[in-house]
């Protein structure tokens, strides 16, 4: 899974938006102002995600495309390699999973909000 595919997926969930708060390469996709996931375009095809911190464990241990995220809390961020042994569902599943965690997150307001959309 490429750079392209990634943040394609990521914005096509309801209320995403993208933009670049740190500097010009790394791109910022957020769900309802609230960050889930983060793409170092510098970096090639990687993206760091969100996730339970047992999940984000297991993850680490059975997929090589999976490490602990760079300048994130190692705790609750992932960073994912898309040219590695993870298959783009995979993938898919984890963005899923991050874009989650940050929606249960918000204010029932904002998640009323989101559903509206």
């Amino acid at each position: 899974m490429d750079i392209e595919q990634m943040r394609s997926y990521c914005l096509s969930k309801p209320g995403t938006t993208e933009d670049f708060p740190f500097d010009e390469e790394t791109l910022v996709i957020r769900v309802m102002q609230k960050i889930f996931a983060i793409i170092p375009l510098e970096r090639g095809a990687c993206i760091s995600l969100k996730c339970e911190p047992e999940k984000a464990l297991f993850l680490r241990d059975h997929y090589q495309a999976v490490e602990p995220a760079w300048h994130m809390n190692k705790t609750h961020w992932n960073q994912v390699w898309g040219n590695r042994d993870a298959k783009p569902e995979e993938i898919k599943s984890w963005i899923d999973h991050s874009y989650e965690l940050i929606v249960d997150s918000l204010p029932k307001k904002v998640q009323a909000e989101l559903k509206s959309l």
